[in-house]
């Protein structure tokens, strides 16, 4: 395997000043790239949605959204939308109903609220990321585009974006997963466009946060046959193998006051699949049992523990330095709270460095993954992994490496 060991483990700590790298040196000729296929984390992806007639106003909560709610018309962006909000702050406590997810015991499935459709803005483009907020656009890969087109890639040709409804999240097999379904169906189709449109080369997919856990998924349930075909390498950024402690607290009981974000609301937040898809897993945490989790999350619990080796060359990246969360202790029980205290170590914000650890593990140790490496970027936060400069240089440099590798 050009010179590797038959099973090399790499982790490598990475200081912020060792590698004085320039974008020049980087470039390879745009026809020897592998096409790359970008997906990017929580709240990334743009959502539209249209209210149908079984939409009914008086039902909104709050009940002044029925009259804000009513005059709305076709197609319109519900997320994210920020240039609205500013506009009429009185669409944030709407919005955040609109985006709300219900169960459907019958189906087995998640959905929308009744009377309302949403869809997924500019699948297999980069322009689907992120939003009208400057401030967000960063944190949502989009600096990454911009690195990657300064080493020879260019939208549409060799570099394409997979976002998606992230309040969803993949359920076990053989259990109702609608949309999530349908976002592998497309996957799989863009994937083996892409690879089409350069010359039959397999793709690299390159993925942030909770973009990874969906990948992993995706390339898990692929036939082995198709992922030798199709994929060239997976990057993955700023994931670990048991997650975080921090999504333990999506929604407080009470909003901010007054709310600007319709995710701060803990009924809209409590109710997305993914909310607990990415939640600590047993085989990394402690302190709970698998049994106490399956009573909760039995429909997550079999994705969580099933997380694993793609069986196609990986390299993941993660941030440390950044004091994380790593466990929350409440005395009076009320977990609709903020906790009494948070207990916090070493990570990138959000991923605790106990979980990057695990991934060696999980993963790199597993017979049927044949390439694996693991890098850690010195003071470099969860979403410093894909924006601050030194972290994108070599985030941008692994994925030439994996157009390089013969493996």
């Amino acid at each position: 395997m050009d010179g590797q060991a038959a099973k090399p483990l790499l982790v490598l700590l990475v200081a912020w000043a060792s590698w004085p790298i320039f974008v020049g040196s980087l470039a390879l000729e745009a026809d020897r790239l592998h096409p790359v296929i970008l997906l990017p984390g929580y709240g990334c992806s743009q959502l539209d949605a249209r209210l149908t007639g079984e939409f009914d106003p008086a039902s909104a909560a709050p009940s002044s959204c029925g009259g804000v709610l009513e005059g709305k018309k076709g197609w319109f962006r519900l997320w994210n939308n920020r240039t609205a909000l500013q506009e009429d702050p009185a669409l944030v406590p709407c919005y955040a109903e609109l985006l709300r997810l219900v169960y459907d015991p019958a189906a087995g499935d998640y959905r929308n609220v009744p009377g309302v459709e949403t869809r997924v803005v500019g699948f297999g483009a980069t322009r689907g990321f992120g939003s009208d907020d400057p401030a967000s656009k960063n944190g949502c890969m989009g600096k990454l585009v911009q690195a990657l087109e300064a080493v020879g890639y260019r939208e549409g040709e060799n570099l394409f974006g997979a976002p998606y409804d992230f309040r969803y999240a993949p359920a076990p097999p053989g259990q109702a997963n609608k949309e999530f379904s349908c976002f592998l169906s497309r996957l799989t189709a863009l994937v083996e466009h892409a690879s089409e449109r350069n010359g039959d080369m397999p793709a690299i997919l390159v993925t942030h946060s909770l973009g990874g856990i969906n990948a992993d998924a995706f390339l898990r349930r692929s036939p082995l046959a198709w992922r030798t075909r199709y994929v060239k390498h997976f990057v993955m950024a700023s994931t670990g193998a048991g997650a975080g402690v921090f999504l333990l607290r999506f929604g407080s009981t009470s909003p901010p006051s007054p709310p600007t974000d319709p995710l701060s609301f803990a009924n809209t937040t409590r109710s997305f699949a993914s909310a607990f898809s990415a939640l600590p897993s047993p085989k990394v945490a402690c302190g709970f049992s698998g049994d106490e989790v399956a009573r909760y999350v039995r429909r997550v619990l079999p994705v969580t523990l099933g997380f694993g080796a793609p069986a196609v060359p990986m390299t993941c990246v993660n941030g440390v330095g950044t004091p994380t969360p790593e466990a929350l202790v409440y005395l009076d029980g009320d977990f609709g709270a903020d906790p009494d205290e948070v207990v916090y170590g070493d990570g990138d914000g959000g991923v605790n460095i106990a979980s990057m650890l695990a991934l060696d593990l999980l993963i790199g140790a597993d017979p049927v993954q044949d390439y694996f490496k693991s890098r850690l970027f010195r003071n470099t936060s969860h979403g410093g992994v894909i924006s601050d400069g030194f972290a994108l240089e070599r985030l941008v440099s692994e994925v030439l490496e994996a157009n390089r590798a013969i493996i």
